[in-house]
């Protein structure tokens, strides 16, 4: 009895253990594709920044509605940064704290349950 015991328990925290190392994964994955948004964002914000600087150069250099255009490109350029930046936020959170929560849960029930029974 001892020895099927024994046997259960490590295999159940191999189990425990692949379990936390595939959430790990699954997380990681989420806030490399938050970050990666967020970088997007900030090359987006950089672009809306220089079409600005264009349209008010265009505005000093002439008086032709040319710097209209650059402005609501630069408006456009940014609402698009806007929605990366929310987007890529949102699966940051989605991915921290990079702890393998349900694993921990489950080998927490595990010691409960191993405890319990071990009591009887």
């Amino acid at each position: 009895m001892v020895n099927r015991l024994s046997e259960q328990v490590t295999r159940l925290a191999r189990d425990e253990i692949r379990l936390a190392a595939a959430e790990m994964r699954t997380k990681g994955k989420r806030v490399g594709t938050g970050a990666g948004l967020l970088g997007g964002a900030g090359v987006l914000a950089w672009f809306g920044l220089m079409t600005v600087l264009a349209g008010l150069v265009l505005l000093l250099a002439t008086v032709m509605p040319a710097w209209i255009a650059a402005f609501v490109v630069a408006v456009a350029l940014f609402a698009v940064a806007g929605v990366l930046a929310l987007v890529g936020r949102k699966q940051i959170d989605r991915g921290t704290p990079p702890v393998p929560e349900e694993a921990i849960a489950g080998v927490k029930q595990d010691i409960a349950t191993v405890s319990e029974r071990a009591h009887r």
